[in-house]
């Protein structure tokens, strides 16, 4: 098994190579940073490599590829495995701090229904934030200790926070501001390059070869793919946020993790989620 999900990840690197070298990608090498023309071009590779897929239901991951696994995914809805988590976030998200306050004081409209505008980038400091690192940032300022980024709290609130965005369309800025520019190609960029001792970049995977299994498991589309976050795996047993899901990848690809909320992730995040525009937000998720 390990030799022939080897054989196989060989083959779809060299594949994805071939399509790097012929241009096909959507999103190339470009001399000019143009994330509308990147997100149109990104989208529409999606849309013509799955032409049956309509476009929002792409959010579904790998559910959207066909008809049997479509099916087992209405089934799994019906008794959410992520529910569990959700209600574990909404008396988390309710419950006042020490001092008094409480998450909803640190969000606009009390934190309900804004998952669709995280990450954004924050002109002041000169960088990307995302729910995550804006959740902890609220629990520091209030005197609380900060959540693992990869642990259950955290993916508990932001379940909560994604429930009550449900269906809103991602809508993520890129500011006037050469910084962000500058942060989203970073994202991109890292999106793009290989590492780790499999020579895969994250692309390799969810650019080339959405639909295809590496062993048990079941390659999503990087179209939509942060939209669902986050996502309860049967792999893990439990819920995942983003960062545990960006340093899974790492490790999978026998590379290695950088610290979760680093820049390099928060930019790729935002890459990721920059070009889902438009696609409804449908976390928490669940998966193969």
């Amino acid at each position: 098994m390990k030799l022939r999900s080897a054989i196989y990840l060989a083959s779809a690197a060299l594949a994805f190579a071939a399509l790097t070298v012929a241009g096909t990608l959507p999103s190339g090498a470009a001399d000019k940073i143009d994330p509308v023309a990147d997100a149109k071009a990104f989208q529409k590779f999606f849309t013509d490599k799955f032409p049956k897929v309509k476009f929002e239901d792409f959010v579904n991951g790998p559910y959207s590829m066909n008809e049997d696994l479509h099916r087992q995914w209405q089934e799994k809805e019906q008794f959410p495995p992520y529910e569990f988590s959700l209600e574990m976030g909404k008396e988390m998200f309710s419950k006042p701090f020490k001092n008094g306050k409480s998450y909803e004081d640190c969000f606009p409209n009390k934190g309900i229904g804004i998952r669709q505008n995280y990450p954004y980038f924050d002109e002041k400091e000169g960088k990307v934030i995302t729910l995550e690192l804006a959740l902890n940032r609220c629990r520091e300022a209030n005197g609380e200790a900060p959540f693992s980024y990869v642990k259950d709290e955290m993916a508990a609130l932001t379940a909560y926070m994604a429930f009550t965005s449900r269906g809103k369309l991602m809508d993520i800025k890129i500011p006037n501001d050469p910084r962000a520019l500058q942060a989203y190609q970073a994202g991109k960029e890292y999106f793009y390059t290989r590492r780790g001792q499999l020579n895969f970049s994250c692309a390799t995977c969810h650019v080339q070869s959405p639909g295809e299994r590496i062993r048990a498991e079941i390659l999503a589309p990087a179209l939509g793919i942060v939209n669902a976050m986050p996502i309860y795996r049967s792999e893990w047993s439990g819920m995942g946020t983003t960062s545990r899901r960006f340093t899974t990848c790492n490790s999978q690809i026998r590379g290695v993790p950088l610290s979760p909320q680093d820049d390099e992730y928060r930019n790729v995040e935002y890459y990721l989620s920059y070009v889902s525009n438009g696609l409804p937000i449908s976390g928490p998720g669940a998966r193969p």
